[in-house]
This record gives structure tokens, C-alpha cells and sequence, in this order.
């Protein structure tokens, strides 16, 4: 007899593995506490038909990674005098995990013209983008934002003084550093138990710190009146007699690299004379006497007025008038 063919051959036939996660991604990477479990799976048939063995299951626990991005919200240098100024930044978590930020200013950046002084650090409390005080949040010392969930932005503001005695044109540049709480270090500095559910936090690509530049640059603005007058008298000469005709010229002239708001050039009407009906004139232009139809607005009882608006500095308007010798 053979005996080989009394046993049944056992053929191994596949192994598998069954891997899960607990919770979704986000965008950052999969969250800190997320619990990773994998097991193993075998499938093979013996003397009695298909078998499956399954192996234990491991756990593997996300570690909470450290990271964090600050920049400018500016768009560029912000136009400032003497007084109060405000940046604005963001602060991002681009960690995997909640975590909360200190944050500190360095005004004292090498190469600057000036150095502000740090009044506040604020944060947007209504979420509109501006810095409004009374409404947002002032950070008092340790200055630390609240918790901020993974890929969570901040909008920050820095409130600085611009001392006196800066000249137009120069500049100065504003850095704020935003600083994990949990801690910072090279990039895969581990702190034990320290992050989502006990498990660890490991500093990330950032070394759990950001920082961006803010700039100021002084624009200021000055104006400059300059008035003359001429004459023509009834008879083709510049005597002033009575029916002589008096054109009075001024001249504005914006200086600086900022510019003026609301500048309205306005004149009373001398004693012994009449203002002459409709004879202002902006840059050339002839305007109306009346009220809100152009810029100009005139009469013997008030005047005259020309509204500029918002003024350029390095920018020179002229503005005339008549009035009649009683």
C-alpha cells in the first residue's frame, strides 16, 4: 500500500491584512489620538476543508505633531505718522492637534529707521478683519491664544506707537512670533505624554514656532495755502476802483508721500466787495455755485468752498474766484 496517498497535502492558500482607522483624516494629516489598528488575516485549506486564522490586533496611537505658520495680513507697508498704528497677522495651526500659541513682538528689527514702541497684542474677537477697540481681545502676559484646533487660524493684531520726530519716508518693520505652548525644538524634539490623550507631542517641519514681518512706512502729509489776486479795472488797468473786477488765486499744494483726506479749500467773501455768481474755478475747471453739485459751493453770505476730497501728497490743485469792488 502507499502510504503517501493516506495524507491529505495542506496547501497555504493566501494571508491578509485588515487595517483600520478610527476617525477620518484632516487635511493636516490624520489627528493626534486617532487609533490605528491592523490585523492579519490567513486563509488555507487542510484535511477538512478552507481555514481562516486571524492574528492579534496592534494599536498604534497618532502622536500629536507640533506645528505652526504666522504671517502678514497687510498686503504690504502700512501707511502710518506719529501715534497709534495696527498690523494684522494670522496664526495658523498646522499641527494635527489642539493647541494654544505665545506670541511675542520684536519691534527692534535690524535696519529699521525707527523703532515702535508695543502697546497691546489683540485678537479678532468678532471676526471682521479690524482692529476694534473695546470689542477684540487683548492678550495680557503670558500673552497666549486660546486653543486652536488643528489647520485653525487666528487673526491677530499688534497695536504699536510711532514715536515722534520720523520723517516722512521712513520705514520700520514689526515681527511677530508664534511659539507652541507645549513646547518648541529641531524638528522631531519629542514631549512625553504630553499630547492628545497622553500620547506624545513631536515638534514638526515648523520647530513649532512661526514668525512674519509687519511694516510700517511714514507717510506724512503736509498742506500749503498760497493766495494772490489780480486786478482789472473798468478802464483795461489794474487799479482797484469801484467796478473793478478782483480774481483771487490759491493755490494747495500736498506735500509728502501719504496723502490728506477731506481737504476742503474754502474763503469768505471780503467787506466792500460781491462775490461774482458762478465764478469758481478747480484747476481750470469752471464749478457751480451750488450746493452738492460738483465740488464747489459759493455766495456772498457763506463763501466760497471747494471740496478736494482725498489728496495725493506731491500733488498741486488751484482754485479761483471773482468778486466785484463795491
Amino acid at each position: 500500500m502507499d502510504t503517501h496517498k493516506l495524507i491529505k497535502p495542506l496547501f497555504a492558500s493566501s494571508v491578509a491584512a485588515i487595517f483600520t482607522i478610527s476617525v477620518p483624516a484632516l487635511a493636516e494629516g490624520v489627528s493626534a489620538g486617532t487609533l490605528i489598528e491592523n490585523t492579519a488575516t490567513a486563509t488555507y485549506e487542510d484535511g477538512e476543508g478552507p481555514q481562516t486564522v486571524d492574528s492579534n490586533t496592534v494599536v498604534v496611537r497618532v502622536d500629536e505633531l507640533l506645528d505652526v505658520t504666522v504671517t502678514s495680513l497687510d498686503g504690504g507697508p502700512i501707511g502710518a505718522d506719529p501715534g497709534e498704528a495696527v498690523l494684522t497677522f494670522e496664526v495658523t495651526n498646522q499641527g494635527n492637534g489642539p493647541e494654544a500659541y505665545e506670541l511675542s513682538v520684536n519691534p527692534a528689527i535690524a535696519g529699521n529707521d525707527f523703532d515702535t514702541i508695543v502697546v497691546n497684542i489683540a485678537v479678532d474677537t468678532n471676526g471682521n478683519g479690524t482692529y476694534d477697540p473695546g470689542v477684540d481681545e487683548i492678550l495680557t502676559a503670558p500673552e497666549a491664544t486660546q486653543v486652536l484646533e488643528a489647520d485653525e487660524a487666528l487673526t491677530v493684531f499688534v497695536i504699536v506707537t510711532v514715536p515722534d520726530g520720523v520723517v516722512d519716508g521712513q520705514a520700520s518693520d514689526i515681527e511677530l512670533t508664534a511659539e507652541a505652548v507645549t513646547g518648541i525644538g529641531v524638528p522631531g524634539t519629542v514631549f512625553a505624554g504630553q499630547g492628545v490623550d497622553g500620547g506624545d507631542a513631536i515638534v514638526g517641519p515648523t520647530g513649532a514656532d512661526g514668525s512674519a514681518i509687519g511694516s510700517l512706512l511714514v507717510g506724512i502729509t503736509s498742506v500749503d495755502l498760497t493766495k494772490s489776486v489780480s486786478v482789472v479795472d473798468p478802464f483795461g488797468g489794474t487799479s482797484a476802483v469801484p467796478g473793478s473786477i478782483a480774481t483771487f488765486t490759491i493755490i494747495a499744494t500736498v506735500g509728502g508721500s501719504g496723502s490728506v483726506d477731506d481737504l476742503i479749500v474754502a474763503d469768505a467773501i471780503p467787506e466792500g466787495t460781491a462775490y461774482a455768481d458762478e465764478s469758481i474755478t478747480l484747476d481750470g475747471a469752471d464749478l457751480t455755485d451750488a450746493s452738492g453739485d460738483d465740488a464747489g459751493e459759493g455766495s456772498d453770505a457763506t463763501g466760497i468752498s471747494v471740496d478736494l476730497g482725498t489728496v495725493a501728497g506731491g500733488t498741486v490743485h488751484t482754485v479761483t474766484f471773482d468778486v466785484t469792488i463795491d
